[in-house]
């Protein structure tokens, strides 16, 4: 870091922001200690100050191997959400799948898609992606995010969970991923402010089987069966209170094997379902 640098992460954190965020915000937006992009970094510096999230500001935020361009339109990914990858990767080897076909439900900026592609792709392994979102900016997201990285193996569709997705698909995916909304809106309220800047809709979902933010979940692994071919799996991510619902509803929907993951902060966090 240098002198420029070093004085300007000082004057950040005297304003009242993190160190860490404070240097990060320096090496984004002042290059090669130029001052002419100080009032750029100001103005950075005041929406963090306001509450606007970090990954929002800076514009893009790495997820696994990838980099990924991040706005308002879609989530933040988070460390959770990498350790659902990491366990997909696990059971797509573990099945020894040549050429998978992968169904991202919900898929945002297209973090778990198209980190699966791209570790996939550094395998030798060529994958096949449906990245479905709701949200039409979501996918314009998710796009140029998938352009960024030259991940060309996938198709974008507009769609609530399975309702649009092509039909001649069912029985022929070998991987369903999910990270649906699910939180309640009463949890929704007391959790840290920095969610509001965030899409709602991919955060809170209604109740369902009188369980807090479990509608979004339960339409997926009920319709998941029957897309997967017959040793496909579906991995979805949930609330720490959403485990014996979870497991509940996979079982009644008919998938032989059913699991539960804890993530690596030891809460409930992984459905691992396999047909």
């Amino acid at each position: 870091m240098t002198d420029v640098n070093a004085v300007l992460v000082a004057e950040l954190v005297a304003a009242g922001i993190e160190r860490r965020e404070a240097r990060w915000l320096v090496e984004e937006f002042v290059l090669g200690g130029d001052l002419d992009t100080v009032p750029a970094l100001n103005a950075a510096a005041r929406r963090r100050l306001e509450g606007e999230p970090l990954q929002y500001i800076i514009g893009h935020w790495p997820f696994r191997s990838l980099d990924l361009d991040l706005d308002s339109r879609v989530l933040i990914p988070r460390p959770e959400t990498e350790e659902l990858v990491g366990a997909a990767l696990q059971e797509l080897a573990k099945g020894g799948v040549v050429a998978p076909t992968i169904l991202d439900l919900g898929c945002g900026s297209g973090a778990i898609g198209l980190a699966l592609l791209d570790e996939l792709r550094s395998r030798g392994i060529v994958a096949t992606l449906v990245a479905v979102d709701e949200s039409l900016e979501a996918l314009e997201v998710a796009r140029r995010n998938a352009l960024k990285h030259q991940l060309h193996a996938v198709s974008f569709v507009h769609s609530s969970w399975f309702a649009d997705v092509d039909e001649s698909l069912q029985g022929h995916v070998d991987l369903v991923v999910a990270n649906p909304p699910y939180v309640g809106d009463v949890e929704f309220a007391h959790l840290d402010r920095v969610l509001t800047y965030e899409p709602r809709d991919a955060i809170v979902a209604p109740d369902a089987q009188g369980v807090a933010g479990f509608a979004d979940l339960e339409v997926i692994i009920n319709e998941a069966r029957r897309w997967l071919t017959p040793e496909g799996i579906l991995l979805c991510e949930h609330g720490s209170e959403h485990r014996d619902a979870v497991v509940a509803a996979a079982t009644s929907a008919g998938f032989t094997s059913v699991e539960d993951l804890d993530d690596l902060s030891g809460r409930p966090r992984l459905l691992v379902a396999r047909r």
